[in-house]
Formats: structure tokens, C-alpha cells, sequence
């Protein structure tokens, strides 16, 4: 039988993204933590990482192995939550991840409402792209997780893992005020082929999305400006530089002075906006998801019921 130290110490490096780092994590010095893993590569006689200059990456094998590691720490620390809980030990404390939008919109609702209704519990919010942050959740590093799916990009394994559709967030089309097609009522995206783009660089959610639109509409989209950040992409656009593709609730909550804002013909595209937490919640975690639908009216979102996804 594994070791569960060991388990813990791979789930550490590979969250971390180094021995160093998982190290400072978990109070060892890195000889050790090299040690652990040597260990458990001897148990399996199978190598786990790939060492690099700046870090480790997970062999196949590893990748494989992770993915049930991460239940078993989530496991034995649902375990220890829970003495802490009966023997009230411990300071109750609640991580949230998010990713970029929602944590500027749906997120600071949220954990406002939640601090008013649990003062003494201590809350921490985690910065996370899609699709990071599920393997967080198995391990319990992360109590809930606000994350996203464009089409054409598959949802990551959540075996164990619930995961809810709170909303839609349809794409729009967005030009500069002086752009040609800027006055027209629907632009399809064959119109578009000549265009300079602005999206995440390749292999990015927003990215895989556009591209794939772009190959059912016959064009191949000319990617001249990558960022992540759509206030960053909504200022070149604003400057002339290019157009994009935005969810309508980063427009809903920024400015769009010198923008115009279209419905691609022919399409809706949305990007879905999923909570996912671990199947068994903890009291706490299901105050935290009750506080999602005022928060959503708060913010000004949509109202789309949410939805299970089995």
C-alpha cells in the first residue's frame, strides 16, 4: 500500500511547481522532500517527475497518480476539519478561487455576504484561469472554486467533484467606434477575415473558442495582440488596434466608451460559468454557495437558473 505522506508530498510539489517551493509548504527542507519522492518512485518503480531548471513537471505516470492523490489528501483533511470541528480546535477558515472577471463582479458580493453572516471565519480568495483549480478542490486546498468553459474547450476531470452551471455569458463581437461595420445591426464573422484580433495566446480558453468559431465560419483569424486581460483588450481595441470577442459581463461592469458592441449573425457563443466544490460539503461551504444567488442579483448578472452537471 502507498504511503499517504508520500501522496501528500507529490500533491505539494505538483500544485507548487517545484521541490523548493513545496517544501517552504510544508515545513521540510528540500533534501527531504526529494527523499519522499524518491520513495514513492521506488514503491511504484515508476519516475513521477521531470526535473528542470526552474522546476518539476508530472511524467504521465505522475499526472495519472495525481489525480487519486489529491482525493486521498482531500480525504484526510476532511477527516482532520472535522475532529477540529467537534473539539472546536481549530479557527474555521474558508479559500475561495476565482478567476479574473468573476472576482472583479460575482466574487466580492459573495464573500461580503458571507463575512456579515460568519465574522469570526477566516476567508481567503485564490486568482485562478481555467482550467486550474479543480485538482485544488479534490485536495481540499480550495473550498470553492468560481470557474469557467468556453465552447469547444472540455471540462477537466471532476470525478468526485460537484460541479454546478450558475449562468451564460454570451460573446460579444467588440469594434472600435470607427470600424466599417461598427453601425451595423449583426456582423457574422466570414465579414471579419481580414481583421487583427486580440485573444490569449495559444492553447488559452478564449483562444481554442475563437478559433474554433473562426474554422466553422471558413476564416482563419489573424491573432495580432495576445492578453488574458480583457480591460487590457478593451483599451487596444478603444485605440484602434483590433477587435476581440468579451463576455457580455466584463462590458456590463467597465466603461465601453469608444467601443461597439455586436451580435455575432448566425451564433450565440457563451461562455459558462460553473461553482464546483467537493461532492461532500462542509456546513460552511453550503452557507458560501447560498450566498450566490443574491450576489448574482447584486452584481447585475444573469439570471439564468443554475444547473447541475452530472
Amino acid at each position: 500500500m502507498l504511503d499517504a505522506q508520500r501522496l501528500v508530498v507529490l500533491v505539494e510539489v505538483a500544485h507548487a511547481g517545484s521541490i523548493a517551493a513545496a517544501a517552504q509548504r510544508l515545513a521540510f527542507t528540500p533534501s527531504a522532500v526529494s527523499q519522499q519522492l524518491g520513495k514513492l518512485e521506488r514503491d511504484l518503480d515508476a519516475r513521477l517527475l521531470d526535473r528542470h531548471p526552474r522546476g518539476v513537471s508530472l511524467t504521465a505516470i505522475g499526472q495519472a497518480l495525481l489525480v487519486h492523490a489529491e482525493k486521498v489528501v482531500g480525504e484526510l483533511r476532511a477527516a482532520e476539519q472535522t475532529v477540529h470541528a467537534l473539539l472546536d480546535t481549530h479557527p474555521a477558515h474558508l479559500a475561495v478561487g476565482a478567476f479574473a472577471s468573476a472576482g472583479a463582479t460575482l466574487v466580492p458580493q459573495m464573500l461580503a455576504q458571507f463575512r456579515r453572516a460568519h465574522p469570526s471565519v477566516a476567508l481567503t480568495l485564490l486568482d485562478l484561469e481555467p482550467p486550474d483549480g479543480y485538482g485544488l478542490v479534490s485536495s481540499r486546498d480550495l473550498d470553492v472554486l468560481i470557474t469557467h468553459r468556453y465552447p469547444g474547450v472540455p471540462l477537466p476531470d471532476r470525478r468526485g467533484l460537484h460541479c454546478q452551471l450558475l449562468m451564460k455569458d454570451t460573446l460579444r463581437l467588440v469594434l472600435p467606434t470607427e470600424h466599417p461595420h461598427a453601425l451595423d445591426g449583426r456582423v457574422t464573422l466570414a465579414q471579419l477575415a481580414d481583421e487583427e484580433w486580440i485573444s490569449g495566446s495559444h492553447g488559452v480558453p478564449n483562444r481554442i473558442c475563437l478559433q474554433q468559431l473562426a474554422r466553422a465560419a471558413g476564416i482563419d483569424p489573424r491573432v495580432a495582440y495576445e492578453t488574458c486581460d480583457y480591460q487590457v483588450t478593451l483599451a487596444l481595441i478603444e485605440a484602434g488596434l483590433g477587435i476581440a470577442l468579451v463576455p457580455t459581463s466584463v462590458l456590463d461592469h467597465t466603461s465601453n466608451a469608444g467601443l461597439a458592441i455586436k451580435q455575432l449573425t448566425g451564433t450565440a457563443p457563451a461562455r459558462e460559468v460553473y461553482l464546483v466544490h467537493h461532492s461532500h460539503p462542509t456546513p460552511l461551504v453550503t452557507d458560501m454557495i447560498q450566498q450566490l444567488r443574491p450576489a448574482r442579483d447584486e452584481a447585475g448578472l444573469s439570471q439564468r437558473p443554475a444547473t447541475d452537471i452530472p
